[in-house]
């Protein structure tokens, strides 16, 4: 009678273990196999958002004064490219287990969320800093810029600039006020602007203040720094999001790997050597 209840007793405890391990596993699998077609669409995005950072700093480079600017974008890059064979091998296990694939997976994990965590803490970096460089350094380009042909490399930014973002001036086309008809080599006293604060339309615009129909009436500054926001409040979601995913394939993928034990592992005790 002992052993009766012995074994009832005993069959009742492991019974919502094995409720539970009807559909853990199964979960698990099938988590891992979405997720790795998850990685695979998401690294595209990774993909675009760091190549959009570097063509950034490449095209407006003389008023990025901080040389590191493109790393959160190279650091987006290499993730895209190591979440091409974590989400290979995601698929994988979901379909066949293996403990070296298992073990690969979480090294890769390991590796992303490191880039990941870099490129969030660089993006939320760069975007509060490069605010106030941008006014100070597009401030001193339009101080300086002498109303010659734009030969000079600063002249040639500014007009770089304004004719990309369609835009004038620093906050405004009022910010040309400030540049006297000597620094410009003027014949008269006549304000003007770059040719570059001209629409495209017009073609025989000379930047007469005069005719401020012809010209672009909104800042560079704002354009140029909404620019800037958009693509690291991007790379900010997309990192944070996918360090979220990869967290849940860890824990799919040891859940499969604590009901898969290794293979010839036996444990050594005292009496192994007696």
């Amino acid at each position: 009678m002992r052993r009766v209840r012995a074994v009832v007793v005993l069959l009742s405890s492991s019974f919502p273990w094995s409720y539970e391990e009807s559909w853990l596993r199964p979960f698990a699998r099938f988590l891992l196999r979405l997720l790795g077609f998850i990685f695979w669409g998401t690294a595209a995005l990774l993909v675009c958002g760091g190549v959009f950072v570097i063509v950034m700093h490449r095209s407006y480079r003389y008023l990025f004064q901080e040389s590191f600017l493109p790393l959160p974008g190279w650091l987006a890059i290499a993730a895209a490219l190591i979440l091409l064979p974590t989400g290979f091998l995601a698929i994988s296990i979901s379909v066949k287990s293996s403990r070296y694939q298992q073990g690969a997976l979480m090294y890769f994990l390991l590796i992303l969320l490191c880039l990941e965590v870099s490129s969030v803490v660089l993006a939320q970096f760069y975007s509060i800093r490069m605010a106030s460089e941008l006014e100070s350094t597009m401030g001193h380009l339009v101080y300086h810029y002498n109303g010659t042909p734009s030969q000079a490399p600063g002249n040639r930014a500014v007009d770089v600039i304004q004719r990309k973002l369609q835009c004038c001036g620093v906050q405004s086309y009022v910010d040309w006020l400030n540049a006297t008809a000597a620094s410009w080599h003027l014949s008269d006293e006549k304000a003007q602007v770059p040719e570059s604060c001209c629409k495209e339309k017009y073609s025989h615009c000379k930047g007469d203040l005069g005719h401020r129909e012809q010209l672009y009436q909104e800042g560079c500054l704002k354009k140029l720094g909404d620019r800037l926001h958009f693509v690291m409040f991007f790379m900010f979601w997309c990192c944070a999001v996918l360090s979220v995913l990869e967290l849940l394939a860890g824990v799919s993928n040891g859940i499969l790997m604590r009901h898969q034990p290794f293979p010839d592992l036996q444990i050594l005790d005292s009496s192994s050597f007696s």
